[in-house]
């Protein structure tokens, strides 16, 4: 199965010396390279990469940022010539992190990481649009930044034009609608309960009858979810066997 990469990173001769290592490999293509996070961010977009080496100091926006525009983040190997952002892009659950200039030893030692992950990954990549249980989202909500497995996502509340995103006792923000948000979650596991929460089905402790014909969800979290009416009923029978 072939790999495929792209490369954001602002310096040419840094851009020449990874696709050297990269001919290197004939599991790994490289399908596309950016200059900047803006036309990086277009380029996976479009052509959704299994892999993204990702520069961390480029002019006007970081490679932080560049993940905080993705809805969906690749694989990432951050690439740098300074070892002072190490702790911090593992905070960001980068795969592998590679200083300037890179060794073949060091690169291939990377790569094998990412054959690791992606046999783990195997089945999220049938899917261009819609994200599976094991896909990740990046949330970054003020100076704190999560990349976060779809399948340990508890529920979704509307915040305003904010969604609030539960997980592993956290609720940072995400700026995005509701109905964004759930038109690219997977729906054998997610359920809209009310206008206002999506539920992950997997995260309910409880479920009891409530008033006019309602249900009251008990998450795992503590949290209670009224189910409206109309979503009683397809609970009732999404639940049923």
């Amino acid at each position: 199965m072939k790999i495929r990469a792209v490369i954001v990173e602002d310096s040419r001769l840094a851009r020449n010396e990874l696709k050297e290592l990269i001919k290197l490999h004939d599991d790994l293509e490289l399908i596309g390279e950016a200059s900047n996070v803006d036309d990086g961010v277009e380029l996976i977009e479009s052509e959704l990469p299994d892999l993204l080496f990702l520069d961390i100091n480029m002019p006007e926006k970081d490679g932080f940022d560049l993940l905080e525009m993705l809805d969906e983040v690749p694989i990432t190997i951050f690439t740098t010539a300074y070892d002072e952002y190490a702790i911090k892009s593992f905070e960001y659950n980068a795969l592998d992190y590679l200083l300037k200039p890179v060794s073949n030893k060091r690169f291939d030692m990377a790569l094998e990481k990412v054959r690791v992950k992606m046999a783990s990954k195997q089945e999220d990549n049938n899917s261009a649009k819609k994200l599976t249980e094991n896909s990740q989202i990046f949330i970054k909500d003020g100076e704190a930044c999560w990349l976060v497995k779809i399948g340990d996502i508890s529920q979704f509340e509307i915040v305003g034009n904010y969604t609030r995103v539960f997980f592993d006792g956290k609720k940072p923000m995400l700026y995005k609608s509701l109905n964004q948000v759930e038109e690219k979650l997977p729906q054998d596991s997610f359920f809209r309960a009310n206008r206002q929460q999506i539920i992950n089905t997997n995260y309910i402790e409880n479920v009891v009858p409530w008033f006019n014909g309602k249900l009251k969800l008990t998450m795992k979290n503590g949290e209670e979810v009224e189910v409206s009416r109309r979503q009683s009923y397809i609970f009732k029978d999404k639940m049923s066997l």
